[in-house]
């Protein structure tokens, strides 16, 4: 059942890039599940999303390679650099910063996903560059 959960929070995601309240409610009826339970997995999955993210999302990973290899740093520069903590979305809803406890990309550390793409061997020049890069927003 879990499984199923997790597709159909996937599915209802991917329509509108977060879980709003109003769709949890309705997938709750639809699958007879208490809405405890499906917010209680939105909540507790790191690529679920209960708030509008921003129009780029960046997930920095904080695997013991990426904390070994500066993902620490970056992650303060980040916060720095778009004024935001984590969780948070910048005022012009351009990005949301995440964090992610492993993305699969030891082998380029320190690493995050951008929009969902793997990003790695990340420096703060390389960070920003990503920033300012215009066609993010």
């Amino acid at each position: 059942m879990t499984e199923i959960l997790m597709n159909r929070l996937r599915e209802l995601q991917e329509k509108d890039a977060y879980l709003s309240e109003g769709g949890l409610k309705k997938l709750s009826k639809e699958m007879n599940v208490p809405i405890s339970r499906l917010y209680g997995m939105a909540t507790f999955y790191t690529m679920f999303h209960v708030k509008k993210p921003g129009k780029n999302i960046i997930e920095i990973c904080a695997s013991p390679s990426c904390f070994l290899h500066g993902a620490l740093t970056l992650e303060h520069f980040l916060t720095s650099e778009l004024q935001i903590d984590i969780g948070e979305t910048t005022k012009d809803g351009c990005f949301t910063l995440m964090k992610s406890s492993c993305i699969g990309c030891c082998d380029m550390a320190p690493a995050m996903l951008l929009n969902g793409k793997p990003v790695g061997n990340l420096t703060e020049k390389k960070l920003r560059s990503i920033i300012k890069k215009s066609n993010f927003c």
